[in-house]
């Protein structure tokens, strides 16, 4: 009714990706949200899969445990509705039905399992915050072991193709050594060029990257927490940087995340070749403020209460 206040709700989001499983809980008033909770664990979900292709027992307990602690919190903070979101790693380890069953028991909250579009498409709702967008843009969530593209333009339908190209991948399948050799770095940026070649057709006025992988890049290159963008210069520094710096001094040197360091070299490429694939000379990363991106999910947040918005007009409809 016009003149109410907003209603106060507090929802909590988890997000099960590749490299870390984050734990939003935040306070939302008329769509706009106050974190109250804002954490990550690393558990290396997508080592599993690159491994055994199974989480295993030991992992699975680890990981429910985990959850169990960040449904409490949750519901400690006032939280009235929780939800666990899975991604890649969910995808494809062989016993990710086991794993929500036991998540299930453990904690008392579904685990919902994204494909690559639906994934997609939440990740667009994060950047845009619902509204319409005013020209053609790219959004790319550089995960760890997939990265999904959505292209979207005024008054057409948006786009969404998810291919498994990850940064975690990428350097488990080409890095051996601590920092990376020269020529380990030419074999990420070519396995990254000739990935992107599936990405979809567009023509986009700007391109807008997703993740940690790329926040944690801002910080090894020139001014790039304040400017929170690349351009091919910034990646030429960045290879530099990564082939100069074991993952320790990057962690030391530029506060980056542990988890990402040994990565970053990776991600660079994955970025290269999404700027050439586009033929952009620079690209916007998205909330850049956050140490792993924002794949930490306000959009999830933002998400599910709008949902929960819909369904209570639909019972005040009946």
């Amino acid at each position: 009714m016009t003149g109410e206040a907003a209603e106060e709700q507090i929802g909590a989001a988890v997000d099960l990706g590749s490299t870390s499983v984050h734990l939003l809980v935040a306070r939302v008033v008329d769509h706009r949200i106050e974190p109250l909770i804002d954490e990550s664990v690393f558990l290396g979900l997508g080592a599993a899969v690159e491994g055994s292709g199974l989480l295993g027992r030991a992992g699975r307990t680890g990981l429910a445990d985990a959850l169990a602690g960040y449904a409490r919190d949750a519901r400690q903070a006032g939280a009235s509705t929780i939800t666990f979101v899975g991604t890649e790693p969910l995808r494809r380890l062989a016993d990710a039905a086991r794993i929500v069953a036991e998540i299930d028991a453990a904690t008392g909250v579904p685990l919902h399992v994204l494909g690559h579009e639906e994934e997609a498409f939440l990740t667009l709702i994060g950047v845009t915050e619902g509204r319409p967008v005013e020209h053609d843009v790219l959004v790319v969530d550089i995960g760890g072991g997939s990265s999904e593209f959505v292209s979207v333009g005024p008054g057409r339908r948006a786009i969404a193709v998810g291919l498994r190209l990850g940064a975690a991948r990428l350097t488990g399948r080409h890095v051996k050594q601590d920092p990376p050799g020269l020529d380990e770095l030419t074999e990420l940026r070519k396995a990254a060029a000739e990935a992107v070649v599936a990405a979809p057709s567009s023509r986009p006025a700007e391109i807008i990257l997703v993740g940690g992988t790329a926040s944690n890049l801002l910080k090894i290159v020139p001014d790039g927490r304040l400017k929170r963008r690349l351009t091919t210069s910034d990646l030429e520094t960045a290879f530099g940087v990564v082939a100069g710096h074991s993952a320790e001094a990057l962690v030391e040197r530029f506060l980056v995340r542990p988890a990402r360091a040994r990565i970053l070299g990776a991600g660079a490429a994955i970025v290269e070749a999404i700027m050439a694939r586009y033929g952009v000379g620079e690209v916007r990363v998205a909330e850049a403020e956050r140490d792993d991106g924002s794949r930490g999910r306000r959009w999830f947040l933002h998400l599910v209460h709008r949902f929960n918005d819909e369904k209570n007009a639909e019972c005040h409809d009946d």
